[in-house]
């Protein structure tokens, strides 16, 4: 997966400003193959932010027809993880829904963005290039 020029500071900048909860949202830009041109946040409505995530539905719904409405595709999404790891954990992996799309995980303690795609059943990793 490639992220688009500026896209990783902003989704760095996200994770640093909803720190010590994880912040979410979706990536835009164009799949087959996966290039990441933008994203939209969506506020994080998990009962407990600071150790896991989840998309406000309606948010959600709209910032992927805000992308589908500017011709873009959904790539997949995105959340953080203020304190670690920077991959997928476990709540990561029994949450996912969405089978074939990309789930980066910005990871603050190494200022990281990692991307993988769910099989629905597991998660495997996918190379991320910039620019």
């Amino acid at each position: 997966m490639r992220l688009g020029p500026g896209v990783r500071e902003v989704l760095l900048d996200h994770a640093r400003e909803g720190a010590p909860e994880e912040v979410c949202g979706v990536l835009g830009g164009r799949r087959n193959p996966d290039v990441v041109t933008g994203i939209r946040r969506v506020p994080n409505v998990a009962a407990s932010p600071e150790m896991r995530y989840e998309l406000d539905p309606a948010a959600q719904l709209s910032a992927m027809e805000a992308i589908e409405d500017s011709g873009d595709e959904v790539v997949g999404f995105y959340h953080s993880h203020p304190r670690g790891p920077p991959g997928p954990s476990e709540t990561d992996a029994r949450l996912a829904t969405w089978s074939g799309y990309r789930y980066c995980i910005v990871s603050l303690p190494d200022e990281s963005v990692g991307a993988w795609r769910w099989t629905g059943e597991a998660f495997e990793s996918v190379p991320v290039t910039e620019g």
